[in-house]
């Protein structure tokens, strides 16, 4: 049947790279357990157990799966219903002499829960790469537009100023915090290890005569076959899902940074003061084409909601294990870990792609000042004229009846903020009429936003991205999503 013919989820299929949708690939996931098998065979054999070295040599010579071995799994899993064991026969087709010995004293878990973290920890190799990009480049956008004086918003009313890049530190500053969250949770990850049915290594037992030597250094060698530094030194049938919310609560705190950014960038392009990237045969409104919709700024919302809800469904499969396991953990993870690495990874494709490219309107951003400055400097010009010996009360009060005014000419003609001109025009405040242009200079409402956003970036953005450094100074493809 055509791939056009059956459901495809988009992440895979749509958006997502091809380097992530290949991890979480069938083709990945039983070589892995081919892997896992042929580690823990060369681990009892080191240890004493009569494995013989042709069977290690043809469990090596056939860890990638032909098109032959998947028809013999998926035959074989419709018989026994039983994926792990469809797979055991299937290698041990291919590999004879190693049929009596292939998932010798494991249980379904050593393979699919082993590969699990493997899959855990090789995801975020490949994503956190990504992440440190899209700081890198916004770290590049914030020095650039440090001192563009723009309109702060709290409760989305024009407040006092800031700068174009101190905003856009407040976007890396959160990026940081999910770096560092991502890059805690993969340095974490241990491994299941070899554990046995319930947990207690009881089957490796027996087969050692009771040394209980060997099976530890059983269990340390497979880890250090799959190259982590230690594994879990408790576990039931499976590792801890409590694991999988770990790492899911910082891929969802991720997806609520992304959903962050790009409706601020949303806002911005409402305001035409800032815009994503828009390509020159771009269509924006099969009806209206004059638009210019933020169309990855809002794929960017709508992904991130659904990576930020993936941390229920970890939350609820660690809460509703029972003992030592129940298999109602195993449906939703096969859905939910993919999709949430899935999902990260789109989220950083777009991410990446709109910081290459965003476009700043400073004529928009220096009108819009224009028009909210007047209000905001009453406050200079009250200092000022008391400095000039005026009353505090009276320079407030005939401020206030002017702004008033003002604001009427605004709200209900349409026009333009006159307030300067008022206040230029009126003989109460002639001690400070040859000030009021340089008061009204937006460099001087802005703080220290350029000074804060230039420490930021040479300290703690330059501290985040230095694992990262070889990377960062290659030229990264520009994608078109």
């Amino acid at each position: 049947m055509s791939n056009n013919a059956v459901y495809q989820t988009p992440l895979a299929s749509r958006y997502a790279s091809p380097e992530m949708a290949a991890l979480f690939s069938n083709a990945t996931r039983f070589r892995t357990w081919r892997q896992l098998w042929l580690w823990l065979a060369k681990a009892e054999k080191e240890l004493g157990l009569p494995i013989s070295q042709e069977a290690i040599e043809q469990m090596e010579q056939h860890l990638d799966l032909t098109e032959e071995d998947f028809k013999v799994a998926a035959e074989e899993e419709k018989r026994r219903r039983h994926d792990v064991m469809a797979h055991v026969h299937a290698f041990g087709e291919v590999a004879p002499a190693a049929a009596g010995i292939i998932h010798l004293g494991a249980t379904s878990c050593y393979c699919t829960d082993n590969a699990d973290l493997i899959f855990l920890r090789q995801g975020l190799d490949l994503l956190l790469p990504k992440l440190a990009t899209v700081i890198n480049k916004l770290a590049n956008f914030a020095i650039e537009y440090k001192d563009m004086a723009t309109l702060g918003y709290t409760h989305y009313q024009a407040a006092q100023l800031t700068t174009v890049g101190k905003r856009a530190c407040l976007w890396i500053q959160d990026l940081l915090w999910d770096l560092r969250n991502l890059t805690r949770a993969r340095d974490d990850l241990g491994f299941r290890g070899v554990k046995g049915t319930t947990g207690t290594q009881a089957s490796f037992l027996a087969l050692f005569n009771g040394d209980h030597e060997k099976v530890e250094e059983l269990d340390r060698l497979v880890t250090e076959y799959a190259g982590f530094k230690y594994a879990y030194p408790i576990t039931s049938q499976t590792y801890s899902r409590k694991v999988d919310a770990d790492v899911l609560n910082a891929f969802a705190s991720f997806g609520a940074t992304a959903q962050r950014i790009g409706t601020d960038i949303r806002h911005l392009a409402a305001t035409k003061e800032m815009e994503e990237p828009f390509e020159k045969d771009q269509i924006g409104s099969s009806a209206m084409a004059y638009k210019r919709n933020p169309m990855r700024s809002e794929r960017i919302c709508s992904l991130g909601r659904q990576l930020t809800n993936q941390a229920k469904n970890a939350l609820d499969t660690y809460s509703a294990q029972w003992f030592e396991r129940t298999l109602d953990d195993s449906a939703i993870r096969r859905i939910s870990i993919p999709e949430a690495y899935l999902c990260g990874d789109v989220l950083l494709r777009i991410l990446d792609n709109v910081v290459s490219g965003l476009v700043v309107y400073p004529a928009v951003i220096n009108r819009r000042i224009r028009d909210e400055l007047p209000f905001m400097a009453t406050e200079n010009f009250i200092m000022r004229m008391v400095a000039k010996g005026a009353s505090r009360q009276d320079t407030h009060e005939a401020i206030r009846v002017l702004s008033h005014q003002a604001s009427a000419v605004v709200k209900l003609e349409g026009k333009d903020n006159d307030l300067i001109e008022r206040i230029k025009n009126d003989p109460f405040f002639a001690p400070i009429h040859d000030e009021i242009d340089s008061l009204m200079d937006p460099k001087t409402f802005v703080g220290r936003a350029p000074e804060q956003t230039v420490k930021f970036v040479n300290t703690e953005v330059k501290e985040a991205l230095a694992p990262w450094q070889h990377l960062l100074s290659t030229e990264v493809s520009q994608l078109s999503v």
